[in-house]
């Protein structure tokens, strides 16, 4: 080995490493040739104040509102990260190649969340989304990080932008795109553009430089594991920041679930009766306070029967933890996935599946799974549990060479906590004895059935207790924990065994304590103690009546030194106010008539002062002792401690404090000198004073250096003094959570749980009450259960104001009162929205459709949420919807529940006499109530004369007078403008998905044609709706007639220009025109020229057409030897195309071949 050469090191010369290396050293310069600093610089101001502003407007836009982040630091939930896409692009296959990454194992069957620990403070739960558009919904409500997986050989589908818009409208979480399929494009031109196109519309729907990672292909049935090592890398580095209306809200991907309904209701209702179901999962959000209802989504609102917090089944690895781990163990790390085959073992809705594959014997494995050695341990059982537990030995310590063996007889230990020592030993001693005893389980019982079977008395003897247990001490003085505990008793002291003489008949209270191959050993109890010393007169006084002394002693210092949990009483007890104070004042009674001991008793308590409770009207405060406030009259004791305040004058100041307060210099570096008397107090108060003094003078140095270090930031750099916005506000919210740590950091977990809620990152068991039976009968673990968690406001219902605007990739229109799918906050349901419009802040004015392009108001009936939360609208959920299904977003404005809503409202009618200004008119309203409502309402005709209502008219009935300002005709439509009232309609319908067997089959209320579509209906026809020929008859108006007074005084202009018809032919009508000859022969050859002319251009135009029709049919026959030729042509390509597409296809050994190929 000495003899062995090595290679010499090599130092890379370039490189990010060698760059700094040259750096550090200084050569950085030398390679740069001169570099000057001053050349890139601005040369104008105006070109260096807008640099600046650039620079500046970048550095604020990396800001974002600051918000409290309630994930708790030392125990935070895992990150939900959720893989969608659409069906065959290869989500299982990612989640089972991301597993085997963090776990070291192989999943064959995925189904629910799978929860894996992915670092030293990280865990991942991943979650893979069905291709179903409610199952989407509420995976974008939850997920931390979208794995959206795209199909680079197809490209962009209907469900990935569909998607993209739901997270949008509920808050947008981390996306990061995978490509897959990338391995059927063969041509790496090819391949380049569809990256490079995908990746542009990509970052169009995300934002400039989202993260787009490329999957080449599959090996072994999972992804490469260097592109998978890369992207959990992006994803252990990645930093998530809260979303506001998961901030505020509890919730829980529950990730196994229970029913818990007795077997015997559901046998009597025939599987019908409501069902009592229990999910677990880890609590997110914020703190989930007791009696919060919850939201299912698919199921409804539901009621929370009990929570309980639960171990954790997929912990943080710790120091303590992996010294414990075994080295078999640390090959692969933790994985929690109930419903999936981890271990082989699967938790259904009400059982537990062991999938144990092929045969194997109990020696064949090197780890066995969960579920495997379920299966190993049951074949080991050679008897029941019941004669396992009459063959059971209770040892008294781990080193006990025999058991204990108690004869039948009652017993009276009370009940007792263990010893502390015991709880708080080493947890490596008790794993290392826990684990001695599991696996020497099987061989104790082997070896103890041959060790008694062959002994018969022994055999016979060891039956356990053969009556039940008679106890008589009372257990007033425990808690209610201790009361529940009673698997082992303990004696309260030695002196409870006793040491009485043997005796021959073993009475009632008499019993036997036997070690094996010794005698039987007599244990009297205390009643025998007691008779013993009343007729043995040689016992000790203390020894008499030892149990019902410690008794009342324990229960005397019970009451009087107990402290009472007021948490517990305010919390989680139902009596009022004054039960409590009376108990507490009962307690006191009789803790002061305890009973009284002699001198030489053995247990007796002793109180400096009595425990004297007095009744207060605020009993969370401290009585005030009048007795202990007297000593503050002494003027002696306030001068003493006037010199510790700032009011305070004392002409001597603090030894070690000058008289301005400052410290002596001495005091920075040697201690000062002590007189005699200062000595003498050092050494008869154990140095208190000196240390008091020490205490005060650095106390007032360190705020006098603080002062001075804020005075010179503030001199010499103020700019930097003052703090942004962003800064301060990060401070003041660290400050805070420190502030609610601190003051809950010695609360036990109870307590806490009762006045904060349940923290997030716990694993709880939430028991829910009222579930329907179809949620457990078509129980699917493919479809995600989301347990969110109710605000107060929230449990309300009412009118819900939004602002709501069309998408612009839906095709229709939506429409006033059509019913409308949408998912707001947790919930999904199904609504009847008014759409509306602000009339000049004036008035709510209804519209019949959505605006193009627009924002407008939508009003409906349902839950009362939160303003600014987001949602999205649907007309359909399911996939036979054709086109793009998201219909509309929004953000909710109010939630004012008298929201008032006009529509526009034209009433009309006709005259039916006129009296100058004045007419009647008839057909507008029905009664003469009616116009009584009206009177003095605008009314208009449709001329444009304006009028005023008036008085209702006794006949006909609705006729009213009207008043206008000018005379109208019978011939005009008189219409009065009104605004109507109205309000949605109160319809809510949730949308149970989860409890149907076939998920994505839920319909809610249809249209009435949808209706009649399906059934074949036809439309009824209204006579009046029809479309009619319209005949207007011409209108004959009577001519104007001017007075002959009035047309004198009128100007020239104006006046009216009549003029009479001529009667008599004119002199023009009246003339004869003759040609004379020379005329006469001129227009005879014109016309005959012109005739000439007409003959030429028809004979022309007629060669022409015969021309046309020869080259038309040379044309047409060229035409149709041209597309044979092509029709031929097509033929031998479309052929070699299909051999090459088959041969491709055959290679690809059943590729996608349903979808269009890029090559």
């Amino acid at each position: 080995m000495d003899s062995q050469t090595h290679k010499a090191h090599r130092a890379s010369q370039s490189g990010a490493k060698a760059e700094k290396k040259k750096t550090a050293k200084g050569k950085g310069k030398e390679k740069q040739h001169g570099f000057n600093e001053k050349a890139f610089a601005p040369k104008s101001g105006r070109n260096a104040d807008r640099q600046g502003r650039r620079t500046a407007e970048r550095d604020q836009t990396r800001l974002h509102v600051p918000l409290v982040d309630r994930t708790p630091d030392d125990q935070p939930p895992p990150v939900v990260v959720a893989v969608v896409g659409p069906p065959g692009v290869g989500k299982t296959t990612l989640m089972k190649s991301l597993i085997r990454r963090y776990t070291k194992q192989t999943l064959n069957h995925i189904q629910g969340p799978v929860t894996v620990v992915s670092g030293k403070k990280k865990r991942i739960t991943f979650i893979e989304c069905n291709n179903d558009l409610n199952s989407m919904i509420d995976v974008g409500k939850i997920a931390d990080l979208v794995l959206l997986m795209i199909d680079g050989s197809y490209g962009f589908e209907m469900e990935t932008f569909e998607f993209l818009n739901i997270l949008q409208s509920h808050g947008f979480p981390k996306v990061i795109g995978i490509l897959t399929h990338l391995d059927l494009i063969k041509k790496a031109a090819t391949l380049k553009d569809t990256k490079k196109a995908l990746k542009k519309r990509f970052w169009t729907e995300i934002y400039q430089g989202a993260k787009l990672f490329y999957l080449s292909g599959v090996l072994n049935g999972r992804y490469p594991d260097t592109e998978i090592l890369n992207l959990s890398r992006f994803i252990s580095v990645m930093k998530f920041r809260p979303l506001v209306f998961r901030n505020t809200h509890p919730y829980m991907l529950a990730d196994r679930f229970e029913d818990l309904t007795p077997r015997e209701e559901v046998r009597q209702s025939k599987g019908k009766c409501d069902r009592t179901v229990t999910v677990y999962g880890y609590l997110r959000g914020t703190n989930y306070r007791p009696g919060t209802r919850v939201h299912v989504p698919g199921v409804g609102d539901l009621d929370v029967k009990s929570v309980q917090i639960l171990g954790d089944p997929c912990p943080l690895p710790d120091a303590d933890s992996e010294k414990r781990r075994k080295l078999s163990e640390k090959k692969k790390l933790l994985i929690h996935a109930p419903m999936s085959d981890v271990g082989g073992v699967i938790y259904d809705k009400d059982a537990v599946y062991i999938n144990v594959p092929g045969n194997f014997t109990k020696g064949g494995m090197d780890n066995p799974g969960e579920g495997e050695q379920m299966v190993l341990d049951l074949q080991d059982v050679n008897s029941t549990l019941d004669d396992q537990m009459a063959k059971s030995h209770i040892r008294l310590f781990g080193s006990s060479s025999q058991p204990l063996s108690v004869q039948a007889g009652p017993s009276r230990l009370p009940l007792e906590e263990e010893d502390e020592e015991d709880e708080d030993g080493s947890d490596e001693e008790e794993e290392g004895e826990y684990s001695d005893q599991d696996q020497e389980l099987g061989s104790e019982d082997e070896s103890s059935e041959s060790e008694f079977g062959d002994d018969g008395e022994a055999t016979t003897l060891d039956h356990g207790r053969a009556a039940p247990r008679n106890v008589q001490r009372t257990l007033q003085g425990l808690s209610s924990h201790d009361r529940k505990r009673g698997d082992v008793e303990y004696a309260d002291s030695d002196s409870d065994l006793g040491e009485g003489d043997d005796d021959d008949d073993p009475g009632p209270s008499r019993r036997y304590v036997r070690f094996d191959g010794d005698a039987a050993v007599d244990v009297p109890s205390d009643g025998d103690l007691s008779e013993e010393s009343g007729s043995e007169e040689d016992v000790p006084q203390w020894k008499a009546n030892l149990s019902d002394k410690a008794r009342a002693a324990f229960d005397d210092s019970a009451r009087s030194r107990k402290r009472r949990d007021w948490v517990k009483l305010i919390y989680n007890s139902s009596a009022s106010p004054e039960a409590i104070i009376g108990q507490r004042a009962a307690g006191t009674s009789a803790s002061s008539q305890g009973p009284s001991m002699d001198d030489d008793d053995f247990f007796t308590v002793a109180h400096s002062t009595p425990a004297k409770m007095e009744e207060e009207l605020d009993q969370t405060k401290e009585p005030i002792n009048l007795e202990a406030l007297k000593e503050w009259e002494d003027e002696e004791l306030l001068d003493s401690i006037r010199s510790l305040f700032i009011t305070g004058s004392s002409s001597h100041p603090a030894e070690g404090v000058d008289e301005n307060g400052e410290p002596y210099e001495e005091m920075d570096g040697e201690e000062p000198e002590l007189d005699g008397e200062d000595e003498l107090v050092e050494e008869d108060g154990e140095g208190e004073p000196k240390t008091r003094l020490n205490k005060d003078a650095s106390a007032l140095a360190a705020k006098k250096a603080e002062l001075k270090r804020k005075f010179d930031e503030q001199y010499d750099e103020p700019d930097a003094a003052k703090a942004d916005f962003y800064a301060e506000a990060k401070d003041a919210m660290a400050r805070q959570q420190q502030v609610n740590r601190a003051e809950f950091e010695g609360v036990d977990a109870e307590a806490r749980a009762l006045i904060e809620g349940y923290r997030p990152g716990t694993y709880i068991r939430m028991e829910l009450a009222d579930v329907p039976a179809e949620m457990v009968e078509n129980f699917d673990p493919s479809y995600p259960i989301v347990v969110g968690g109710l605000l107060p406001a929230e449990e309300r219902f009412g009118y819900v104001q939004v602002r709501i605007k069309r998408h612009r990739w839906f095709a229709k229109t939506l429409k006033t009162n059509d019913p409308l799918i949408l998912s707001l906050g947790w919930r999904r349901f199904q609504t009847v929205p008014i759409y509306s419009l602000d009339d000049h802040s004036i008035r709510m004015r209804m519209l019949k459709y959505t605006p193009e392009h627009m924002h407008c108001y939508a009003t409906f009936y349902g839950p009362a949420s939160l303003p600014n939360t987001g949602f999205c609208a649907f007309n359909a959920l399911g996939r036979e919807a054709p086109g793009f299904r998201v219909s509309a977003t929004g953000v909710v404005l109010d939630i004012d529940r008298s929201t008032r809503i006009v529509k526009k409202l034209k009433l009309t009618g006709v005259p039916y006499k006129i009296f100058k200004n004045t007419a009647f008119i008839k057909d507008m309203f029905s009664s003469a109530l009616e116009v009584a409502k009206f009177e003095g309402a605008n009314i208009r005709t449709v001329s444009g004369i304006r009028g005023q209502v008036k008085k209702a008219l006794p006949k006909p009935d609705g006729a009213f007078r009207a008043a206008f300002e000018d005379k109208i005709l019978m011939s005009d439509i008189v219409f009065l403008r009104a605004w109507y009232s109205i309000q949605p309609r109160k319809f809510y319908n949730p949308v149970t998905s989860l409890l149907l067997s076939h998920k994505e089959r839920w319909e809610g209320m249809r249209l009435t044609g949808q209706v009649r579509r399906e059934q074949g209906v036809v439309t009824p026809a209204n006579i009046n709706s029809l479309y009619k020929p319209i005949d207007r008859p011409a209108r004959r108006f009577n001519p104007l007639k001017v007075p002959k007074k009035l047309q004198g005084a009128l100007p020239y202009a104006s006046k009216p220009k009549m003029m009479k018809p001529q009667h008599r032919a004119t002199y023009l009508q009246k003339r004869a025109v003759v040609l004379e000859p020379e005329e006469k022969k001129a227009l005879a050859l014109l016309q005959q020229v012109r005739a000439l002319r007409k003959d030429q251009v028809a004979r022309r135009r007629e060669k022409q057409a015969e021309r046309k029709a020869v080259h038309r049919k040379k044309v047409d026959s060229e035409e149709a030897k041209k597309s044979e030729k092509d029709k031929e042509r097509r033929k031998d390509y479309m052929r070699a195309a299909g051999k090459k597409s088959k041969r491709e296809t055959e290679a690809m050994d059943g590729g996608r071949s349903n979808k269009r190929r890029k090559t």
